[in-house]
């Protein structure tokens, strides 16, 4: 069989642990057999990233701004015990921040609907789409430990030196406090790119926030995307058939509870961070979590919701059989390559990305499944396959 041809490169950058394993596997059997792969490749291993300086997370970024598309494998966000295994030179950022804030993207999840995988909230029938805003508030909060009684205060500080101050407490003792800002150019981008993305997969949008409580920051988000909706995309919605409403964000958990899906809820950086978690579990798991970073620039980065698996790579590293779902990450080089054929008029690469999640699908609905995916499945005697025998299977049914 002839492999089908790209003409523009896809930026691939490669992770760490049990996904780098897996994204290996992948690649050998499922991508490589099939698609002639056009790449430019980033190794966003700790070691690399760390031999670096980190300057390979930036490149990467900065190739999939040229290219367009890029696919990315989980990667490891270090903490103090990682800075010893590794040697680290200093504790790096993680790297889905640094890419996300150079792309200046919003991260959209959907949970991938498999029949035996069951949702807990049984009336959903349909993925809904989380997507979370990448930028401020509480993760890039300052914090400060209030030792005893006195004041504190928000300053700004103009800069004609002219000062604004607002009263956060007067503390009567021992307390904590916490500053958190957001940028009116980054959510901007957040609602060009979710108004895009949803005229992009014709579903409609909803956003929630509590602007009840929260009458200059949240309302501002809330203000912005009603600016922006009203100006740029409102006859857009009503051409495709879709509608964007706001509501408040316990309203918004009281709606999502009931519905059967089918939508695009965007929420704020944490709530994005706390909701596309409990979607992703209530679907079933986080290892059948998409994740896609969309920039209002029409930068798109696919990756896999979930992490490097750690426990399934100590595991691999003494020689123990493993049972890890690649679902996810084969989904994210799907969607890459969907997006690039897409982009470059290519339907053969378009039709070759939907023929690979058809096998996933199929797979593990014909009873071949990883261990994660057998304990929760309504599928009769499901056969458990280790790592690379699930991805085998996969690729049995794809040169069907």
């Amino acid at each position: 069989m002839e492999k089908i041809k790209m003409t523009t490169p896809i930026v691939e950058m490669d992770g760490d642990e049990m996904t780098r394993i897996l994204w290996q596997y992948i690649k050998e059997d499922l991508i490589l057999p099939f698609v002639d792969l056009n790449s430019e490749y980033y190794d966003l291993g700790l070691e690399n990233r760390n031999a670096t300086n980190d300057q390979v997370t930036i490149d990467s970024a900065n190739a999939t701004k040229k290219y367009g598309v890029a696919v990315k494998c989980a990667t490891i966000t270090p903490n103090a015990a990682r800075m010893t295994e590794y040697n680290l030179k200093e504790m790096w950022k993680s790297p889905n921040g640094t890419i996300r804030a150079i792309l200046d993207g919003t991260v959209f999840r959907a949970p991938i609907i498999v029949k035996g995988i069951e949702p807990l909230v049984k009336n959903w029938k349909k993925p809904i789409v989380i997507a979370r805003h990448a930028y401020g508030d509480v993760y890039k909060g300052s914090e400060m430990k209030i030792p005893g009684a006195g004041k504190a205060e928000i300053v700004y500080t103009a800069e004609d030196g002219s000062e604004t101050r607002e009263l956060i407490h007067n503390f009567k003792g021992a307390g904590i406090v916490q500053g958190m800002h957001n940028l009116n150019s980054s959510i901007e981008s957040f609602a060009r790119s979710c108004f895009n993305y949803a005229l992009d997969i014709k579903q409609d949008l909803w956003f929630a926030t509590k602007d009840t409580i929260s009458k200059k920051y949240d309302h501002t988000f809330k203000d912005i995307f009603a600016e922006i909706f009203e100006k740029e995309y409102k006859d857009k919605f009503e051409a495709a058939g879709i509608e964007y409403f706001y509501t408040l964000i316990d309203d918004a958990v009281a709606r999502v509870m009931r519905s059967e899906g089918g939508y695009i809820w965007a929420c704020k950086n944490y709530d994005g961070d706390v909701m596309s978690d409990m979607v992703a579990t209530a679907f079933g798991s986080l290892a059948m979590m998409t994740s896609v970073l969309v920039s209002p620039d029409g930068y798109y980065e696919y990756e896999a919701a979930h992490g490097t698996v750690q426990r399934h790579y100590y595991n691999h590293l003494k020689g123990l059989e493993t049972s890890t779902n690649s679902v996810a990450t084969i989904f994210a080089w799907s969607g890459a390559l969907r997006k690039r054929g897409e982009l470059d008029g290519n339907s053969e690469l378009m039709a070759f990305a939907d023929k690979l999640e058809k096998a996933c699908i199929d797979t593990i609905e014909s009873g071949k499944m990883t261990k994660d995916l057998a304990l929760i499945t309504t599928i009769p005697n499901p056969t458990v396959l280790n790592s690379r025998d699930f991805i085998k299977a996969i690729a049995e049914n794809l040169a069907k």
